[in-house]
């Protein structure tokens, strides 16, 4: 079983235009504007897509593979992109112990850093496998991998600890019943064989920095991405505040400290702005931002994207205004007609 039938449905879809440029007839137009065909032999990938490959996202990845031999024979046989498995939808919709494991393999033993994101069928049993044949793994990310315990995690914690002790860094927010026991055990491990200032290391995580890159600089890295929160203590993901002034009494999770999604500062119930997306902004940052032309409400920074621009106007329109206002004075204009 190839590792890329994991995703051949996506991969033939999105690489057609790829297997197009590739086939060996093209249409040309002659002179009398009738088509005809004519043979076009293939050449060779341009030498810098071998450059890449080692950059290269496990999806796209194994979309490169399905492109020609050549370049099939290099995703193979290198083991350098396979060093850092990054596993995002939608291939983690669809990611199972068995075709993770053939994954895994190809960095024979030498993997540094496993990242799964929302793999729900990632299994303790599958996980403890790959972490035996990949005792270097130094980042070791599952968050929301629902399908993994409390337990499996401290099994496979235990395992990298045991031996080489290369892990510098675990996330597993979103892991199902995770206790204040099961915290403390894992932290056991972690700083087993780790030096007394990797140790006492105590990084703020910030609020709005929670849905950066993986590969952020080691150094600035946490330990671990949980804590107990002092306002409710249960082990979830405790934030501090970016402010110099309460950066201590607001530290606490997101459910007990409601905080800004553009600057991470704690928020006090009377400052709480309204916005088209529904999340929270303090009053600083809803000024800076543009407003909706209809209700005046801006969106964060992780909604741009649904911002409806109008010909002719400057500004944005949201996209409950949009279907209110735009979209009923649309069905309007054609009705006259």
């Amino acid at each position: 079983m190839e590792i890329s039938h994991v995703v051949e449905d996506k991969i033939n879809e999105d690489m057609s235009n790829s297997q197009t440029l590739l086939s060996s007839k093209s249409c040309v137009v002659s002179s009398q504007n009738e088509y005809t065909e004519q043979e076009v032999e293939p050449g060779s990938p341009h030498e810098a897509l071998f450059l890449v490959i080692a950059y290269l996202p496990l999806f796209e990845l194994l979309a490169m593979s399905e492109v020609c031999m050549s370049l099939r024979d290099a995703v193979q046989k290198d083991v350098l992109p396979w060093l850092n498995i990054i596993v995002e939808r939608p291939l983690s919709l669809r990611l199972s112990d068995e075709i993770l494991m053939m994954i895994t393999s190809k960095a024979t033993g030498r993997l540094k850093t496993l990242v799964l994101m929302n793999c729900e069928k990632i299994t303790d049993d599958g996980l403890q496998q790959i972490i035996r044949k990949n005792p270097y793994i130094n980042k070791l990310y599952i968050p929301a991998c629902t399908g993994l315990t409390p337990e499996g995690v401290i099994r496979a914690v235990k395992t990298l600890s045991e031996h080489h002790h290369s892990l510098r860094s675990l996330r597993i927010h979103g892991i199902y019943n995770i206790k204040k026991d099961h915290l403390h055990t894992i932290l056991s491990y972690l700083q087993m064989k780790l030096p007394q200032q990797e140790q006492q290391r105590q990084l703020p995580i910030l609020f709005h920095h929670r849905n950066f890159s993986v590969f952020r600089n080691q150094e600035s890295e946490p330990l671990i991405d949980v804590d107990i929160c002092p306002k409710c203590n249960h082990v979830r993901m405790v934030y501090d505040c970016p402010r110099e002034t309460c950066r201590r009494g607001c530290k606490g999770c997101n459910f007990c400290i409601p905080r800004c999604e553009e600057c991470g500062g704690c928020i006090e119930s009377e400052e709480l702005e309204l916005t088209a997306c529904g999340d929270n902004l303090c009053s600083k940052c809803w000024l800076q931002l543009p407003k909706c032309n209809f209700c005046n409400q801006p969106y964060c920074k992780l909604h741009t994207n649904q911002q409806h621009r109008l010909s002719g106007s400057s500004g944005f329109v949201c996209d409950v205004c949009h279907v209110k206002f735009v979209g009923n004075l649309g069905a309007t204009d054609n009705a006259d007609y």
